[in-house]
Parts: C-alpha cells; structure tokens; sequence
C-alpha cells in the first residue's frame, strides 16, 4: 500500500443473491451448486481508486448506485465477492442510523462500546465523554437507552463519536440529512477542523453544492458501476447534467475504456459549440440547446466585462434565439453567479418578477444589479426553463457561460451589501 495513500480500492465488487420465493432458498442449500436459483445483483462492480492522506472525496450518485455498499466495505462492515480493499488508520464511519449502535445500551453505553470497537481505551474515551456530551447537546437523553432516539438523535450521538476517537479516515453517509440546520453548521465546521488536521474524509451526499463545498475530488458511481472519478467541480456538474437529461431514468454507458480515469472522455460530458459563450462550461446540457446564444457580465453601458468593480452597477445580459413553436407559456430565463466551488451566490429569474417574454425569435434578457461581491473569481450560469409545472424542466443549461472577477480593497468575506451605520446615544 503507499504511503501516500489511506484507502485502496482493487477491483471492488459485491454480488448478492436474489431469490423469488423463500422456498428458492432452502432448494439452493440442497441443490450443493449443481443448480441455481437465484438471480445475481452485483451492487458494485470492478471500482477502482485510491485516497490519499488529508484528501476529502465527495461520493455522488443515484439511490441504488453503490455508495452505501461501498463505504460499507470500507469500513469492514460487509465482506466484498471480488477485490479488495485496504485502509491505513482508524476509520470512523457515520453510516446508515443506528447502525453500531446496541439498541437497549444507553447513549453513554453505545458510546464506550463504539470507542472499544475502534480501539479507544475505555479510560480515554471516559475522560472526552463530556465533550461527546457538550457536543451532541443530548443531554440527559444520553443516559436514556437509544431505541428511543429520533433519528436526528442519532445521528448527532454517532457524529459526536466520531469525531473524539482519534480517527485517521472519517465516513459520512448521509447521516447529517436528518439534522437540523444549526447543527448540521456545526457539523460542517467540525470537518473542516478534521480536514485542516490531515483527516481524510469520504462524504457522501445527494447535495452537490455540499460536496462542492466540501471536497477537492468526486467519484460518480451509477448501478454499481464507477464512471467518473476527478476533480470536483466539473465531476459533480456531469452528474447534474445527467440527472436532468430527459432521459435520465436509464443508466450511463461506460463507453471510455478507462472511465475511472479522472482524464477519460465521458459519454455525458455535453461540449459547446454555441457562438458567443466561453467554449469551457463547467457543463452545457438541455433538450434545446442553442437557445441560449450569449451570456455575459456588462457594465451599465452593455459593455462586457471580465473585471468589475465592487459598488459597480452591471447588468447581466443573455442573449436568446427561440424558435416559434416553442411555448411561451410558463418559459423563464434564469442567471446564476457562482463562486469556484459551485455554491450559488446571486440567482434571478424572469419568473420571479412575472416578465412574459415576447414571441421575438431574437431577444436579450438584461438583469441589473449592483455588484457587491468581494474580490475573488466567479463564474455565470444562464439558463432556459419551463415552470409551468411544479417542478422546474430545462431547455437550456450553461454553467461556466461567462468567467469574471470582482476586485474590491480592503474587504473581507464574500458579499457585502452598503450597511448605514450610526451611533445611539443613550
């Protein structure tokens, strides 16, 4: 195993069977494999990567994709059918609630239990109950056995432990989607804390603005299957490129020869061609493509910028070509400003404010605004969608249409909007 890495995954696969009738198993006992009766489902198929020391990795996909199965395998908790899989360290996992947990042991309990199991001494993990106590805000309820636990309950007792056992690798499987708001904010602050010590982490969630958010590299996996496996941001916008094609219900075909190369052409990778757009979005997928002609940052004169100043008026203009059978009805043009890591920072909509768009073929959709993001690098995302309906369907997607910066001194944070300020006298 390097030394570089703390997970390796070779040829990773897990087959379970699958019988029709409950009889299929006993005649299979008595069959001794002269006869099968049961159907193969391999959960996961021939899954190849390495995590390297410090490394956070975003694990995205479809219900029924695998994840589950494989962190599940990483974590020794079920056995693979081919392959294997080592790690180096303690590894802490969060999977699915309560699991590790003795249902009639109380909180208290299930906590010494989790720590022998990963080989904390009882004497230590005494010592840092308080802080497991502090930081799960249980309460008394941690004297209280946890099959009365509500399921955030868990998941706040199980986060807790995982973070005061030392661990070299860390396991987050949905566990943190049942907490409340603030907690799932204390949550997210702790891992930075484990990433900023060296702690690898695979975080695996259906919010891709989280795993953008929280991770340097994404690994795709779709019915079992492994598809894509490289940095972030363009990984995660495959996916949701995918998930939105209206053929999304069937599964994506492993045409590279390598697919797990993060370097590797993918089948779903949508290139544009359009006039007018950079010609490197971090994704460009929809039923209509070519709508979208345009899509750009301008000062107030309709001037594009790559530079804007911060306190600047600008106004966002997207360019349109509609054809004349495509239904007004319900059609909205949508922007987007995001940062490098995919998290939406301003987001507007002609739905919103009620404009109807004209039946013109050609038009431009200006949005103006004032500028008050702090200095740093963003990117445009503009957008064609019906929402006609409840949920929103998508002619056009361009995100990466158009990368600028924004330059301001002497600032700090993110957004700042014009504060007033005055003094009270009392």
């Amino acid at each position: 195993m390097s030394s570089n890495s703390v997970i390796e995954v070779a040829g990773l696969g897990k087959c379970y069977h699958v019988y029709d009738k409950p009889r299929d198993r006993l005649l299979q006992m008595l069959a001794r494999g002269r006869r099968r009766y049961y159907r193969e489902f391999w959960a996961l198929r021939d899954a190849n990567f390495r995590i390297g020391r410090g490394e956070t990795v975003g694990i995205i996909g479809r219900n029924g994709s695998g994840k589950s199965t494989l962190l599940q395998m990483i974590c020794g908790t079920v056995t693979p059918t081919s392959g294997s899989v080592r790690t180096a360290g303690r590894v802490a996992a969060l999977l699915e609630l309560g699991a590790g947990f003795n249902p009639e042991f109380t909180g208290r309990e299930n906590v010494l239990l989790n720590a022998a199991i990963l080989g904390v001494p009882r004497e230590a993990m005494t010592r840092r109950m308080q802080e497991v106590a502090e930081f799960s805000e249980l309460g008394d309820f941690l004297d209280q056995p946890v099959k009365a636990y509500s399921s955030g309950m868990f998941a706040r007792l199980a986060f807790s432990i995982a973070i005061h056992v030392d661990p070299d690798i860390v396991v987050v499987d949905e566990a943190l989607a049942v907490g409340d708001a603030r907690f799932v904010a204390k949550c997210m602050r702790r891992i930075r804390d484990l990433q900023e010590r060296g702690v690898s982490i695979l975080f695996v969630s259906h919010d891709t603005t989280a795993v953008r958010t929280l991770c340097q590299r994404a690994i795709w996996l779709d019915k079992g299957r492994l598809i894509e496996d490289g940095e972030v941001f363009p990984v995660t916008g495959r996916y949701m490129s995918y998930m939105f094609r209206e053929d999304g219900a069937a599964s994506v075909e492993l045409a590279s020869p390598h697919p797990q190369s993060p370097s590797a052409p993918n089948p779903v990778v949508e290139t544009n061609s359009a006039p007018g757009l950079d010609d490197r979005p971090v994704t460009h997928w929809g039923s209509r493509k070519g709508l979208v002609t345009q899509a750009c940052i301008c000062d107030a004169g309709g001037q594009r910028r790559d530079v804007i100043e911060w306190g600047e008026s600008v106004e966002v203009r997207v360019w349109l070509a509609l054809p004349p059978e495509l239904p007004r009805a319900g059609l909205s043009v949508a922007i987007s400003i995001k940062d490098l890591k995919g998290s939406d920072l301003v987001v507007a909509t002609t739905q919103e404010t009620g404009l109807v768009l004209p039946e013109q073929h050609r038009l431009c959709v200006v949005f103006r605004l004032c500028n008050l993001l702090l200095e740093g690098r963003y990117l445009l995302v503009a957008a064609v969608e019906n929402r006609s309906e409840a949920e929103v369907y998508y002619y056009e997607y361009v995100e990466g249409a158009h990368y600028f910066a924004s330059h301001s001194v002497q600032r700090s944070g993110v957004f700042q909007p014009y504060v007033e300020q005055h003094v009270e006298i009392m």
